[in-house]
């Protein structure tokens, strides 16, 4: 059923603890349980499977559960599918039974994200009908609702605040403040060319990090209050999902195409610079093939214009033939800059800030699990990953008010 994988005890990697690999179809969603040897998967089968290591390494089922139609969990109890609606289930001390609560009527369209907040006793969620709506889970009352310009991908929320942070496929992100019943509008910002497809919340630091299909992830400094975005550019594909390890400042991130990147946050970054204008070299002033007056004027052929990362400066492709990885402002692959840059950026510039991990199967989920550091991929082999990622946090320190599930 399912394989044991012996850990590497000095592995600066993530090593790969153990594999279960009994599916029929793709694991849409899958978590580690808490303070347990144990997952809980939803596949496209229409099954929901707990399983829990037995004394033997292998994973084994406790619950086999067939649901009549797909899909994906929240919380170990919180069931969000395809229909306008989503479920929620109690499962007993032992893994060993599954029973129906309540069934959340929500939407009109499919439901894509569920969040569930234990601290407000609150239920997140949104849908392709662009509304997004709370409840309490107490009582499974609807408390209140918010019109979105764009269907939601993504979505996270602070307890302290009571703001939410939606991102949708337009690449826009909204923070909304929330109330018992009612919720307001605190801004919108957007630096994405893609759809959000990730978000992730860290309340220490108080800074998000949103993922996106344009295989770009951005810092937003949401704390800072200066509208501070740095960006991180490590991946080739669609960023599939964001995690931070706060003990250890680590961002964990993968994309659809397998790898995952642990970036170092205990750095000062640098925000890359805005893009300059101008209708001739910034440097040797030849004209771009646009200026037409300039081109006559001087009697020579316009160029093409290319931008430097590190300036922005506006360049000629003489200019900047040079490439260089720039790791503080989030370029871990090398990118054009101009011929004055590339000299002044000195080899302990160029260290790597980042390490890059190929997980050999094309991750469509991710989860982590903070206290024991262990990192949850399912791909599209059909075929559930758990790993050793970070080092663990002591019992009862980490957050474990919000896990959110998406479609």
């Amino acid at each position: 059923m399912a394989a044991e994988i012996q850990p590497q005890p000095q592995a600066r990697k993530p090593c790969l603890l153990s594999k279960i690999d009994a599916f029929q179809e793709v694991v849409s969603t899958a978590v580690i349980i808490p303070k347990e040897d144990g997952v809980i998967s939803v596949s496209e089968d229409r099954t929901i499977r707990v399983w829990l290591k037995r004394d033997s390494g292998q994973y084994w089922p406790s619950i086999y559960h067939t649901m009549p139609c797909r899909y994906s969990f929240l919380f170990f109890s919180l069931l969000l599918s395809p229909l306008p609606l989503f479920q929620e289930f109690v499962l007993s001390e032992d893994y060993n039974k599954m029973t129906p609560a309540r069934t959340y009527q929500a939407h009109q369209g499919r439901v894509t994200v569920v969040l569930f907040v234990l601290e407000m006793e609150w239920l997140l969620s949104t849908g392709q009908d662009k509304n997004f709506t709370w409840h309490c889970s107490e009582s499974g009352q609807q408390l209140g609702t918010y019109r979105t310009s764009a269907w939601v991908s993504g979505l996270q929320f602070d307890v302290e605040t009571r703001h939410a942070f939606v991102g949708d496929q337009s690449g826009q992100v909204t923070i909304l403040k929330l109330e018992q019943d009612s919720c307001s509008l605190v801004t919108t910002f957007k630096g994405h060319t893609g759809n959000v497809t990730a978000l992730c919340w860290d309340p220490v630091t108080r800074v998000l990090f949103s993922g996106s299909s344009d295989h770009s992830i951005i810092m937003w400094d949401i704390g800072g209050r200066k509208g501070t975005a740095i960006e991180l550019q490590g991946h080739n594909d669609k960023v599939q999902g964001l995690c931070y390890a706060s003990h250890t400042r680590q961002l964990i991130s993968c994309s659809s195409d397998g790898s995952i990147v642990i970036w170092n946050m205990d750095v000062t970054r640098q925000e890359t610079p805005e893009w300059l204008d101008s209708d001739s070299c910034q440097k040797c002033e030849q004209p771009f093939f646009w200026n037409f007056k300039q081109m006559w004027d001087s009697k020579k052929i316009g160029l093409r214009q290319h931008h430097c990362r590190k300036c922005g400066q506006a360049v000629c492709g003489k200019c900047s033939s040079k490439r260089s990885t720039i790791p503080l402002m989030g370029f871990e692959f090398e990118v054009r800059v101009c011929d004055s840059c590339h000299e002044s950026i000195s080899d302990e510039d160029r260290a790597p800030t980042a390490t890059f991990h190929d997980s050999k199967h094309s991750i469509v989920y991710m989860h982590y699990e903070p206290t024991t550091g262990n990192l949850l991929t399912s791909g599209t082999d059909k075929v559930i990953k758990v790993w050793k990622s970070t080092r663990s946090v002591c019992w009862g320190t980490a957050p474990v008010s919000q896990v959110v599930v998406k479609s």
